[in-house]
């Protein structure tokens, strides 16, 4: 019998300078913004305009809010300069309770599209290639898969570690995209409570005719809890190698 099963359509594959083009975007807004924008998101800026910020907040409080998450989200998206102001600008404008909200959900949001936009490019291409390797790079890769949520949790505590790296480093090795969510969510959070309750004393730093300390964010008693918890995320890594260790 004549099989009457019509051939497939080959499924496109999109050329890697197509895959590659959110990324590239990504880079390019980047470095035109390092450029373009580090003299004007500045705390300096925020002074200069407080008093307006705050007139539009009084006047339309959820508008100024949407607007303030999406300026944050285009920020941290496009790595432009100003994350900290933004962070502090949000105790700022809406307390510690609403600011902290507000800054994690931007924040969170603007990581996922970095991931998302690597991830989809490069990313795909490395994920492969670790996938087919062998040796040392295997052996990092089952590492890396066994201490997912640990390693993940861990570059958003670590104060050292650039938030950039942090978003950009997971889409290349290929974590699971809900445990990049939901512990950038949770790791940031820390942080994030910091910068925001530096903005919520902001408008008395800025009466005195100062500017923010962000040095406060190395200070012991700061620091110290940080550090715990990145300990605490280490924890079970720890664990699974000296288990390992025993069982050799």
């Amino acid at each position: 019998m004549t099989d009457m099963t019509s051939p497939q359509p080959p499924t496109k594959v999109r050329p890697a300078f197509v895959r590659n083009l959110p990324l590239i975007a990504i880079l390019t807004v980047a470095i035109v913004g390092f450029f373009t924008l580090r003299d004007y998101l500045t705390f300096e800026t925020l002074r200069e305009n407080r008093e307006l910020l705050l007139g539009w907040r009084d006047s339309n409080y959820l508008l100024v809010a949407l607007g303030f998450v999406a300026v944050y989200v285009t920020i941290v998206a496009f790595s432009l300069p100003g994350a900290a102001v933004a962070s502090v600008t949000g105790g700022f404008l809406f307390g510690l309770a609403a600011g902290t909200v507000f800054n994690v959900t931007a924040a969170t949001i603007g990581a996922t599209a970095i991931f998302l936009a690597a991830r989809w490019g490069l990313g795909k291409t490395l994920t492969a290639k670790l996938e087919a390797s062998e040796g040392t790079l295997r052996r990092l890769k089952e590492g890396l898969r066994e201490n997912e949520i640990s390693v993940l949790l861990l570059l958003r505590l670590v104060p050292a570690v650039p938030f950039f790296v942090a978003n950009l480093l997971p889409a290349l090795v290929g974590v699971k995209f809900r445990n990049f969510l939901w512990t950038t969510a949770l790791g940031i959070v820390p942080g994030a409570i910091v910068f925001t309750w530096i903005g919520v004393g902001l408008g008395a730093v800025f009466d005195r005719g100062e500017s923010p300390d962000l040095s406060l964010l190395w200070e012991p008693h700061i620091l110290g809890p940080l550090l715990g918890l990145s300990a605490l995320a280490a924890l079970p890594i720890v664990i699974k190698s000296v288990r390992g260790k025993k069982e050799i």
